[in-house]
């Protein structure tokens, strides 16, 4: 007993004495308080306490530590200040990071809060990438990483989304203020439902999202990766260049940016940040509409193939969001009446939440035909998934969010009633014709001229002459016929 309270006594003065001013990495036998530093390797970054702004209430965090301007990218104890005392952190016997608030010890104020094997010792370490983590000593098998709790900023290397296996959700919550570095009001997260999509929200309305995976690659200042297998969810970049920073944040401010900074610069700048305009908001057609984002002084608002406006008058006056609904809402049926689907080219697919994979290897007649069972399925798109085949995509409920974009985008099909079909049918048919007539017209002088060398060379011609009509549909019908005696022009 007496040897305990000995062991006890030595470390708690060990704790009291001890400090790592400039290392890279804590052991148990040190601490950091005020004043304290650990310092990565490479002099990236910096973990120790600060106070952000004009506040007061002091914060144990990491920064940049090559940059004049102090950039804080994770904080431990954000929501639990430390008031009107220095903290301080250390390696409980249990093997976690503890910070406390005060020298008694009594009530921490964080903790990593992980389960450690009996008799193993662990010891902390800042990395270059940002990263502090928790290893066991001997194995440098990682019990505990920064990277896993992001706080509104996401580094180079670190994952956003989810880990079945770990049971973690990796989000970016963004600070209250620039003086309060609390759970603020906007997060940037991966929705896994139907085909997973990154959403910015304000509380648990979304703000703006991405298209829905499979992403196109695009080159650009990162590199980023997605991966979406049964373990993990998740979407990390890199930067191949290291002459600058690039960081992501969710910001109090209700957006969310890339910054990057270069020695040159001298400051952090926008590289994008989102939503940028009115269009690029949410819902901001409402449901069952398209948004054509080409020229952003315009309305830009339309319904999709067989919906009208839900509100006409706040439609007119250039407000969409309302949406538009199904025409024929009380008379017309689109289950097992005859019902089928029109193709929607060029768009940014509609938010998946309400979707589903139904196969990874259907052709598109196979993926409309399993749509078209289920009454309740409004739409459907074959999207390339790489590495692999074809994948059909079913939506349910409503349609939500769909852009007009030719640069990265899919055919969307939409489920319509057999009016809405026969219309369309006669429309297209119609149209054909036109053009016809048209080219016909436009074409005569020519097809004299050929006629005339042909009656001048003593032949009788019989002329069959095709024409592709708009979207290169062939039209294999005699559109004229020429008979030398007669002279006659039949069409």
């Amino acid at each position: 007993m007496e040897a305990e309270k000995l062991f006890l006594l030595f470390s708690l003065l060990m704790l009291q004495f001890s400090s790592c001013t400039s290392l890279d990495s804590l052991k148990t036998s040190q601490t950091i308080k005020e004043g304290d530093l650990l310092i990565s390797k490479g002099n990236n970054f910096a973990l120790g306490f600060f106070s952000p702004g004009s506040s007061t209430n002091r914060y144990l965090g990491i920064w940049y530590h090559k940059i004049p301007e102090q950039t804080v990218v994770w904080v431990a104890n954000r929501n639990d200040p430390i008031i009107g005392s220095s903290g301080f952190l250390f390696i409980d016997q249990y093997g976690n990071l503890v910070l406390y608030g005060n020298d008694d010890q009594k009530l921490p104020v964080w903790s990593t809060n992980v389960s450690v094997e009996e008799n193993v010792t662990c010891e902390a370490q800042l990395l270059d990438s940002g990263n502090l983590i928790l290893v066991r000593k001997r194995s440098r098998k990682i019990v505990w990483q920064s990277f896993d709790y992001p706080t509104n900023i996401l580094l180079p290397g670190m994952k956003l989304g989810l880990d079945r296996k770990l049971g973690i959700d990796r989000i970016l919550t963004s600070w209250k203020s620039a003086e309060d570095p609390g759970f603020g009001d906007f997060s940037v997260r991966i929705n896994p439902n139907g085909s997973p999509q990154i959403f910015f929200y304000s509380g648990t309305k979304p703000i703006c999202r991405t298209p829905p995976w499979p992403w196109r690659s695009q080159l650009g200042l990162y590199k980023s990766t997605f991966v979406n297998d049964p373990d993990e969810i998740y979407f990390v970049y890199t930067v191949p260049d290291d002459s600058f920073l690039l960081r992501l944040i969710a910001d109090h401010s209700g957006l969310v940016k890339a910054l990057t900074w270069r020695q040159s610069d001298g400051q952090w700048k926008d590289y994008w940040k989102a939503p940028q305009f009115q269009c690029n908001y949410y819902g901001h057609c409402g449901a069952y509409s398209t948004r054509e984002v080409a020229n952003r002084n315009e309305f830009g608002c339309a319904c999709l193939p067989g919906f009208e406006p839900k509100y006409p008058l706040e439609w007119s006056s250039r407000d969409g969001s309302g949406g538009c609904v199904r025409k024929r809402l009380h008379t017309s049926s689109v289950c097992q009446n005859g019902e089928g689907f029109v193709r929607v080219e060029n768009v940014i697919l509609p938010d998946t939440s309400a979707a589903a994979w139904v196969d990874m290897s259907k052709s598109r007649a196979d993926c409309e035909l399993e749509c078209k069972r289920n009454c309740s399925c409004s739409a459907y798109a074959i999207i390339a998934i790489p590495g692999k085949n074809y994948g059909c995509l079913t939506w349910y409920k409503e349609l939500v969010d769909i852009n007009y974009d030719r640069s990265d985008s899919y055919d969307l099909y939409v489920r319509v009633d057999a009016y809405e079909l026969g219309t369309l049918f006669l429309l297209s048919n119609y149209f054909i014709r036109l053009s016809l007539q048209i080219l016909i017209y436009k074409s005569f002088p020519m097809l004299l001229t050929i006629v005339n060398k042909l009656f001048t060379a003593g032949k009788k011609p019989q002329i069959l002459v095709r024409f592709r009509c708009q979207k290169g549909y062939p039209l294999p019908y005699v559109l004229s016929y020429f008979h030398w005696k007669m002279g006659w022009f039949f069409l």
